[in-house]
């Protein structure tokens, strides 16, 4: 399978969601999608992002758009650790284009860098 069909699969798994949530008696405005990321998880060496789909790894640029589709089409409220904690560029990108939505649990507490 192509990494284009796994995205499919989780667009459709983020539509079924919401629908269901439209159609529970809680409104979309009390209830919210986020998502925990991991990506130090499968960060290389090389500066890419290997989600072990027929050894096809991109990087952190189309991971970044991906992550701010779903972020606007499926109003998801927190993206947490979506980069590798190494991943500075990605996350400021991220962070200047969607704000407060990016959540870095692990920048903070594994980087080596601490901020000042």
């Amino acid at each position: 399978m192509s990494f284009e069909h796994y995205i499919h699969i989780l667009r459709s798994t983020l539509q079924r969601t919401r629908k269901v949530l439209s159609c529970s008696r809680q409104t979309i405005e009390k209830v919210v999608i986020g998502m925990n990321v991991a990506a130090s998880e499968f960060y290389k060496e090389d500066k890419s992002y290997d989600l072990h789909f027929k050894e096809v790894r991109i990087s952190g640029e189309p991971l970044k758009d991906l992550y701010k589709s779903f972020a606007v089409e499926y109003h998801i409220v927190s993206i947490e650790d979506p980069f590798d904690q190494d991943d500075w560029e990605h996350y400021a990108k991220m962070t200047a284009e969607i704000g407060d939505k990016v959540q870095i649990d692990n920048l903070l507490m594994t980087a080596e860098i601490g901020l000042s």
